[in-house]
C-alpha cells in the first residue's frame, strides 16, 4: 500500500475559471502591457478601497519601488520586523540606505509598538530616527496600524505595509490595503499566498504622485505622457527616461490569473478562517501554542503558526519538526529571524548601529512552527496533520 500523499504547508488554488482567463490572453493580441494589468489594479484598488494601484512582477519590486517612491537613499535608515522574508529588508538595502530591526511582539509576533516606541526615542536622541518604517503583517494578521500611524506623526517617519500575506485580511472593520494608516501597501500574489498571480505583487496608495512614480519606475523611468516630459513631444513615437528605473512590469497572463483569483478571495479567506478556527479546536490541550489573535484585527490566515511550550529540551523543536516532515506534512518555519542571516551579520559588523540581539524574535524561532493551511486543505487532511502531531509531541526526545 503507498503512503498517503505528502500536504504541502501551503498551495494555489487553480479554476478552469482561472485557465480560461489566462487562454484569452493567450489568443488576444497583448501578452504584456495590455488591458489585464490596470483592469487588475482596478479591481483590487476597488476591492481594499485604495485610490491607486501599481501592479509589478512581484512583491519584492514593489517593496523595491515603494521605497523608491518614497525616496529612500544613501544617509537614510529604515526599520522593518526581523520575523519576515529577507525581500522586506532588502529593499532599503537597493536603495543605498541602511536597515535595522525592532524586536516583535509577543503574542501576535508582529512588529512590537513598544518596543518600536522605545527605540524611537533612543534614536531621537541620537539623530537616528528611520526615514520609513516597514510593519509586516505576519500570517495575514494586521499589525497596530493606528498606534503605528501615532507614532509616525510625532517622530517624521513614512510607512510602508508588507501585506504580503494579509490582502483579504481586516483592520478596525476595513480592508488592508485601504491606506488609512500608511503611505504604501504591498501584496504579494506568489503561489502560496491567498491569491495567486504566478509571480507578481502589487503596491496600493492615495497618493496619485506616489503612484505615478512607481508606475515609471516599473517601466526604467520611462514617461510617455506628456505632462511629465521635460520638451514638447517630438510625435506619437516620442518617449522620455526621465530616471533610474527598472523592468519590473506584470505580464496580461499573470494579471488575468490574479483578476479571476480575485473574485474568489472572499471565499478563499473564508475557508481559511474556517481551517483556522479547526485548527484552534482540534489542538487545544496539545503542548503547543495556538495563535493569537487581536481582537482588532480579523486575519486572512497565510499561515498558521504553532509555538512549541518551554521547557524544550535541546533538539526537541527539530525533532518535532522532522517528525512531522517524515510522515509527509509539509511543515515549514516563518521565519529565520531576518538578524541573523550572515549577509546581516556582516553589515552590522561594519555598521554603527545594529540591534543584535532581539530576545522575543529569537525565542519566536526556537519554538515556531507553520503547519498547513490553504484553502484546498480537506477536513480529513487537516486530521491527518493534527494526529502526526500529536504523535510527534508526545513521543520521547531520545536526544
Amino acid at each position: 500500500m503507498s503512503p498517503p500523499a505528502p500536504i504541502p504547508y501551503g498551495r494555489q488554488s487553480i479554476s478552469e475559471d482561472d485557465i480560461a482567463a489566462v487562454e484569452r490572453v493567450l489568443r488576444s493580441d497583448w501578452l504584456t502591457q495590455g488591458p489585464a494589468v490596470p483592469a487588475f489594479e482596478a479591481a483590487l484598488a476597488r476591492h481594499v478601497g485604495a485610490a491607486h494601484a501599481v501592479a509589478v512582477n512581484s512583491a519584492t519590486s514593489a517593496l523595491h519601488l515603494a521605497c523608491l517612491a518614497l525616496d529612500v537613499g544613501p544617509g537614510d535608515v529604515v526599520w522593518t520586523s526581523p520575523i519576515s522574508f529577507v525581500a522586506s529588508s532588502n529593499c532599503a538595502l537597493y536603495c543605498g540606505a541602511e536597515v535595522d530591526f525592532v524586536d516583535i511582539d509577543a503574542r501576535s509576533y508582529n512588529l512590537s509598538i513598544e518596543a518600536l516606541r522605545a527605540k524611537l526615542e533612543l534614536a531621537r536622541t541620537q539623530g537616528q530616527v528611520p526615514k520609513v518604517v516597514i510593519p509586516v503583517h505576519l500570517a495575514g494578521q494586521s499589525c497596530d496600524m493606528a498606534a503605528l500611524h501615532a507614532l509616525s506623526q510625532t517622530y517624521g517617519f513614512r510607512i510602508i505595509e508588507d501585506a504580503s500575506h494579509a490582502v483579504g485580511a481586516h483592520y478596525l472593520g476595513q480592508p488592508v490595503g485601504n491606506g488609512r494608516y500608511s503611505d504604501i501597501t504591498v501584496f504579494s500574489f506568489h503561489p502560496v499566498k491567498i491569491i495567486t498571480s504566478a509571480e507578481g505583487g502589487m503596491a496600493l496608495t492615495n497618493d496619485a504622485a506616489l503612484a505615478q512614480r512607481m508606475a515609471r519606475l516599473r517601466s526604467h523611468g520611462i514617461t510617455r505622457e506628456a505632462d511629465e516630459m521635460t520638451e514638447p513631444s517630438h510625435g506619437p513615437w516620442y518617449y522620455q527616461q526621465l530616471e533610474l528605473g527598472w523592468n519590473y512590469r506584470m505580464t496580461e497572463l499573470q494579471a488575468a490569473l490574479g483578476l479571476s483569483q480575485l473574485s474568489r478571495l472572499d471565499a478563499f479567506v473564508a475557508r481559511r478562517r474556517a481551517l483556522a478556527a479547526r485548527y484552534n479546536t482540534l489542538l487545544a490541550g496539545l503542548p503547543c501554542q495556538r495563535p493569537w489573535q487581536h481582537p482588532d484585527t480579523a486575519s486572512s490566515w497565510h499561515l498558521y503558526v504553532i509555538r512549541l511550550q518551554e521547557p524544550l529540551a535541546p533538539g526537541r523543536h527539530r525533532q518535532v519538526f522532522e517528525a512531522l516532515r517524515a510522515q509527509g506534512i509539509g511543515v515549514n518555519l516563518h521565519y529565520i529571524p531576518i538578524h541573523l542571516q550572515p549577509y546581516y551579520q556582516a553589515r552590522y559588523d561594519q555598521a554603527r548601529y545594529g540591534q543584535r540581539h532581539l530576545p522575543e524574535a529569537e525565542q519566536y524561532y526556537r519554538q515556531a512552527i507553520s503547519l498547513p493551511l490553504h484553502a484546498e486543505l480537506s477536513d480529513a487532511e487537516q486530521d491527518r496533520v493534527v494526529a502526526a502531531l500529536h504523535q510527534a509531541l508526545h513521543t520521547r526526545h531520545a536526544g
